[in-house]
């Protein structure tokens, strides 16, 4: 309903202008294209002309001055713009992509455009025959044999079934994944794509069928091995208009995987330098505000839980979620909606992810959540907020009760790590912080962070393991072990666990030392005390 009064308010300010002396007055009308077709909602403006959008069919009529020398059309955030200085004609057509179909052209000829239940009530013999023998092979999954019945129904009876379409993208898949060269697989993968345009043409549901389309694309198009970066970046272009415009006509009902997949190329076309770090955030907020309707509706969808889990992710990681970014996006909603708990723990989720927990929306968003839901995750951010400012007891208390209670277990391993971070850097208790960071690991053996926060607690043990320097010099043994351990458990802490292994390797008892103690190299060895860990023996 708001896109609807939103288009309104803006067709409204398009077609009221200030009234031009006739003498300096011209029509202009056309018709504007995309992808051989009219566009409708296209932005029309122009040096010393009024704007406009274009209606349903493409159409645009303008009132402008006759010394115009240029018309500008802006779909969405494609704009391009057509020299018409010395061109004195009222008719201008104009195409995005520089086609403008001849009058007749790409129109079907010959066609029926009666449904099965008229065309088997007048009992027309092409048609049922067609439809029975395609029918009978496409049970049997006869693809090849289906084809040639199915091509005639799809070319001279185009509206009958939407079954014709649903079948011919799932022969076409079963051809692309059975052909042995790129380029048999292309040519499948264009019919393909000409089968979705057919269906939008004739059932229309244009939203929905778009989003299909553009997933089949990627995921297709994608399986060339031997892409360029230029062909890459067209086939990320192309599909992140599909899907764009699906997630813009389907709003709440778009289909969650699409959201994830939108997200995905975005991230993508960011990296390359197409889209600005504002189109990022927005579509991240779109895709987000979408799956909150969705799980508001249904709030067991996993479908939907784990789809908001990755979208997340990939704006996270997309270089674009930057505190700027997100306080600048955050702030003004969270004026209008601090009271929607479900708003304020997505937002600050983001702003814990992106490193922005200082930032005074933070502190307001921790505050406001605990207030509407003293949850878990509520202390949790409440801890967080006080260690910021400066007050490691406040922050130990809420760190507690986080823990205590918190029953989601994805969110429970973070709360022991950091609490078990915050045990080692605040109060230098060694044993206590190991003891958490295994909690971390009993969730996640692969928690690498707490594989790391292990390795740091024993090279600081070693200063005051024993008074023997060669006991301490072997817990540097059981130290390395958990960096390399984390290097294996996770690229994110691949680097600095390699390197951390390689300095403190150095630490390691010489052979001689190792020899005067009767220890052979390779052989177990136990490191005692409160570490109590056993470990290989190595120089």
């Amino acid at each position: 309903m708001k896109t609807i009064l939103r288009k309104s308010v803006l067709i409204g300010i398009a077609i009221t202008f200030t009234v031009i002396g006739a003498n300096a007055q011209r029509i202009i009308t056309g018709t504007v294209y995309r992808e051989g077709k009219p566009a409708a909602g296209v932005v029309v403006e122009g040096h010393k002309t009024t704007n406009y959008y274009t209606s349903f069919d493409g159409k645009y009529k303008i009132q402008a001055d006759k010394k115009s020398k240029w018309l500008k059309f802006t779909y969405a955030d494609d704009t391009r713009k057509l020299n018409i200085e010395g061109n004195t004609s009222n008719v201008i057509d104009f195409s995005f992509d520089g086609k403008i179909p001849v009058k007749g052209e790409g129109e079907d000829k010959g066609v029926n455009l009666k449904s099965a239940q008229e065309l088997m009530k007048e009992q027309n013999k092409e048609f049922m025959n067609d439809l029975s023998l395609y029918a009978e092979f496409y049970k049997q999954k006869e693809y090849k044999s289906a084809l040639p019945h199915w091509k005639s129904l799809f070319d001279k009876y185009p509206k009958s079934t939407s079954n014709i379409y649903i079948h011919g993208v799932k022969m076409y898949e079963s051809f692309i994944k059975k052909a042995t060269s790129w380029e048999e697989k292309e040519k499948y993968i264009d019919k393909m794509m000409e089968v979705y345009d057919r269906r939008i043409k004739y059932f229309d549901h244009k939203g929905y069928v778009l989003g299909r389309k553009g997933t089949d694309w990627f995921k297709y198009k994608l399986m060339n091995e031997n892409i360029t970066p230029e062909e890459l970046k067209e086939v990320y272009k192309k599909g992140y208009e599909w899907l764009d415009e699906s997630i813009k006509l389907q709003g709440d009902k778009s289909e969650v995987p699409i959201l994830v997949v939108f997200m995905q190329v975005t991230k993508q076309l960011f990296k390359s330098g197409e889209l600005s770090k504002e189109t990022v955030v927005k579509n991240y907020e779109t895709c987000n505000n979408i799956i909150n309707a969705v799980l508001k509706n249904k709030p067991d969808n996993k479908n939907a839980t784990l789809s908001q889990t990755a979208i997340e992710q990939i704006f996270g990681t997309s270089g674009a979620a930057d505190c700027e970014a997100l306080v600048s996006m955050y702030t003004p909603q969270f004026a209008e909606r601090s009271g929607d708990i479900d708003f304020v723990k997505s937002m600050l989720r983001r702003l814990n992810q992106a490193g922005c927990n200082e930032s005074p929306l933070f502190e307001q968003g921790a505050e406001q959540m605990y207030e509407l839901n003293p949850s878990g995750e509520a202390a949790f951010n409440m801890a967080r907020m006080f260690l910021k400012k400066g007050d490691p007891q406040k922050a130990k208390q809420y760190y507690q009760q986080a823990m205590k209670l918190e029953t989601d277990q994805s969110l429970l391993e973070n709360y022991y790590y950091e609490f078990a971070a915050f045990m080692f850097a605040q109060e230098k208790n060694l044993p206590e912080a190991r003891s958490y960071a295994r909690k971390a690991l009993a969730i996640n053996p692969k928690n690498c962070k707490a594989l790391m926060l292990i390795g740091d607690i024993y090279v600081a043990a070693s200063r005051t393991f024993s008074d023997n320097d060669f006991e301490r010099s072997t817990v540097f043994w059981v130290a390395v072990d958990y960096f390399n351990r984390a290097r294996s458990a996770d690229s994110d802490c691949a680097t600095d666990a390699a390197s951390k292994a390689a300095t403190y390797r150095a630490y390691f008892p010489n052979k001689e030392t190792g020899f005067f103690n009767g220890l052979e190299e390779g052989k177990n060895y136990q490191v005692k005390g409160w570490i109590n860990e056993t470990t290989k023996v190595r120089y």
